[in-house]
C-alpha cells in the first residue's frame, strides 16, 4: 500500500526532542488534510508523535518500522 503525501522530513540520526520540533515545523509549513511522511531512528519517537497528533487533532494514516526507521505518515487536521 502506497501512501501519498505532500510534505517528507527526514530525521534519521536526531534525538528527542527534535523529531518532533522537525514534524511541528513540517504540519505549519503545509495546509490542511495534506500529509507529511516522517523518518525517524528515535526509538521513542512514535510516543512523542503520538501525544503530539491526539492533542493537535492530527490524524496519524500509517506507521511502520523498515530497518532502523520508523516512517509516519501524519494528515493535519
Amino acid at each position: 500500500m502506497t501512501i501519498e503525501f505532500d510534505f517528507e522530513v527526514d530525521a534519521t540520526g536526531l534525538q528527542c526532542p527534535l523529531p518532533l520540533l522537525r514534524l511541528k515545523k513540517a504540519i505549519m509549513e503545509i495546509d490542511s488534510g495534506k500529509v507529511v511522511k516522517i523518518i525517524a531512528t528515535d526509538p521513542a519517537a512514535h510516543l512523542d508523535f503520538g501525544v503530539y497528533i491526539n492533542q493537535a487533532g492530527h490524524t496519524a494514516l500509517k506507521s511502520f518500522k523498515e530497518a532502523e526507521k520508523h516512517i509516519f505518515y501524519i494528515q493535519k487536521k
